[in-house]
């Protein structure tokens, strides 16, 4: 899954960087958002140094709910459709499988939400125009943010546990939206899913860390964009979340990519880039935002 991971990510990149002028951008690396195990947890921070429109977008860097690390000045270009829009975009690392579990990961990029918006003034950024958006296990922790958030914990000691990890428009690339049929005892299961120890879960935990259960009419409005060839997340997972976004009537779109697996290419590619950037403009909007 990793290398089909970096395959999405580069065609999305390549179908949008060439020939679009780059806007500048302050990099902050390495910013803590929480501690584990005496370890740091950390998100890279691309800030528009003009024509900054106060929205943040995070974007999940998880493979396989493996998140890896590269310097950021490496990465930037990927967010470039973003923050040429004057988006502020978090890059935001969560403890990566086999060493934690999905439920850990969750807790992880729940708390990256709390702290930023906690510190919505010195990043510059409207605590109520937090978008997010991520690409396979990256979707899936996208979707868990837009569908089973909450307003945080009143009487923590943490000051960073008691306020909301909600966040205001999604963005799902090719994402698992219903973990029960993908772990260790479903029982039709794919094979393929026997190389992710991440999948290594019981249907309690399963069943907790799949967005597909938790949709209710208070969700972020959600774009879906998946590949109908999907072998490895097959599109019926999106089509199944958005049966029940539409249901709940939360605003939601499914945009199926024909011939398309778990990566999109070429016009693909680029027209998923265009929609995922005028979603956020559309949903976190400074006079549309929820």
């Amino acid at each position: 899954m990793h290398r089909q991971i970096a395959t999405c990510l580069l065609s999305l990149v390549l179908a949008t960087a060439t020939g679009v002028a780059r806007s500048e951008v302050t990099i902050t690396p390495d910013v803590v958002y929480g501690h584990k195990l005496g370890l740091a947890m950390t998100c890279d921070v691309f800030t528009p140094t003009e024509n900054a429109n106060g929205a943040a977008v995070l974007f999940m860097v998880s493979g396989g709910w493996y998140s890896n690390w590269a310097p950021p000045e490496q990465t930037q270009y990927m967010f470039q459709p973003l923050t040429n829009k004057g988006f502020t975009v978090f890059a935001v690392r969560h403890g990566s499988s086999p060493k934690f579990s999905i439920p850990e990961a969750v807790a992880d990029v729940r708390r990256s939400v709390r702290f930023i918006r906690m510190n919505a003034e010195k990043f510059k950024i409207d605590p109520n125009r937090i978008g997010v958006f991520g690409m396979s296990a990256g979707g899936h922790l996208s979707l868990m943010l837009g569908t089973a958030s909450d307003e945080g914990t009143p009487d923590s000691k943490d000051p960073v546990e008691r306020v909301s990890d909600r966040v205001n428009a999604v963005v799902a690339y090719v994402a698992p939206t219903d973990l029960r049929i993908m772990v260790k005892d479903a029982p039709d299961r794919l094979p393929a899913y026997e190389r992710f120890p991440a999948l290594d879960l019981d249907m309690k935990d399963a069943e907790a860390d799949s967005p597909l259960v938790h949709v209710t009419p208070d969700d972020a409005p959600t774009l879906l964009l998946a590949g109908d060839k999907d072998e490895l997340v097959p599109v019926q997972h999106s089509r199944n979340i958005q049966l029940a976004f539409e249901a709940a009537k939360v605003t939601s779109k499914l945009t199926e990519f024909k011939g398309a697996g778990h990566g999109f290419q070429g016009e693909d590619a680029k027209k998923a880039t265009e929609e995922m950037v005028a979603w956020f403009e559309t949903h976190l909007a400074a006079d549309g935002a929820k």
